[in-house]
């Protein structure tokens, strides 16, 4: 069965962001002030196929924890729908 795997990687809250901090920044310079604190991280979006979704899902995790994202300083999450293709 096809599924479309959603995963969101973010750095884990105890490390330093220093492209969210220039982006608000930035933001406040353009008179934004009441943005309060900015994080950056990574949108994917992967279409794979498994035999249900207990297996996609043990897939998306491993190639996250892998590739996708680095456990040290990142945490992820993910969603899967089935049958669909990349929005």
């Amino acid at each position: 069965m096809e599924y479309l795997a959603t995963i969101s990687v973010m750095l884990k809250a105890t490390v330093l962001d220093p492209q969210g901090e220039a982006v608000r920044k930035s933001l406040a310079s353009l008179g934004y002030g009441q943005v309060q604190k900015v994080r950056v991280g990574k949108h994917l979006e992967l279409v794979l196929e498994a035999a249900d979704r207990e297996a996609a899902g043990a897939l998306v995790d491993e190639l996250c924890h892998r590739l996708l994202s680095n456990p040290v300083i990142e945490e992820y999450s993910f969603s899967l729908d089935e049958g669909e293709g990349p929005r």
